[in-house]
């Protein structure tokens, strides 16, 4: 009832209960109902038939970010960082790899180290060697005996894999673990994306070993092992510089040579 009419007199009035008035306010009893905000578009899918959404619970099929620690070696999506590159970056740090001299490398790729590099160079260099090392034999022994019969050899595919792919992977690894005994504050990533980068010159080196030259197959293998050897030497003096790891600089240097002299014996005979 409105306190206006509440106030009116009613003592002339027989009968008349005059009205109680309750003064007393009732704020401090009010609760406030609680805010249920939801989020637009419902979400009509699915068996439950929810309608909408509320702020305060993750919506349906909402995936947490991986963990740290070990549990993100297995996830695919700790990975995805070292492949964001584009074609600019990649042909840049292939020609990088082969002007070995500058020795900058790794500030080239300090603030994104890749494996797309060590991934699909060693890829293209175990079929490269595959297939051009099956054309090389063909064509010398064509060159030395046209009447030789020939046959391809599935072999240099398991080969190539089992070698370029080791090569990449655990040379790098121990690189890394010998540094760190070592006290040196070296990278694991970066390893792999310099050795994988360093195998692009013996790509190009592939195409020119199908010359069935001996002697010139021997220039060219051992050019393009110097300047891997380099590359990955002088990009590698940065994690040596002011201590006594000199030796360090010097075994990868005729490790790339051992890989150069190695492809040339058993894919380019």
């Amino acid at each position: 009832m409105d306190e206006s009419y509440t106030s009116l007199p009613t003592s002339h009035l027989l009968g008349s209960v005059p009205a109680a008035i309750n003064e007393e306010k009732n704020a401090s009893n009010y609760e406030v109902p609680g805010a249920n905000m939801q989020i637009f578009p419902p979400n009509n899918g699915g068996e439950r038939g929810k309608g909408y959404q509320t702020l305060g619970s993750p919506p349906e099929g909402f995936e947490q970010q991986p963990e740290n620690g070990w549990k993100g070696v297995f996830s695919i999506s700790s990975y995805t960082q070292y492949f964001n590159v584009d074609t600019d970056i990649v042909l840049n740090r292939l020609m990088s790899s082969l002007y070995p001299i500058g020795g900058d490398f790794f500030s080239k790729i300090d603030a994104n180290p890749d494996l797309y590099g060590l991934i699909w160079i060693s890829t293209t260099l175990v079929f490269v060697l595959a297939a051009f090392g099956n054309c090389a034999t063909y064509l010398m022994e064509k060159h030395s005996d046209s009447t030789t019969s020939w046959n391809f050899d599935v072999s240099y595919v398991n080969l190539a894999a089992g070698s370029v792919y080791g090569y990449a992977i655990v040379v790098p690894v121990a690189f890394y673990f010998l540094l760190q005994y070592l006290g040196s504050n070296a990278s694991l990533v970066r390893f792999w994306c310099l050795w994988g980068y360093s195998l692009s010159v013996f790509v190009l080196a592939s195409f020119l070993l199908l010359i069935p030259v001996e002697f010139l197959r021997w220039i060219i293998i051992i050019l393009a092992g110097t300047a891997s050897a380099c590359f990955v030497a002088l990009n590698l003096r940065s994690y040596t510089a002011g201590s006594d790891l000199s030796l360090m600089v010097v075994a990868a240097f005729f490790l790339q040579l051992a890989l150069a002299i190695f492809i040339k014996v058993w894919f380019f005979p």
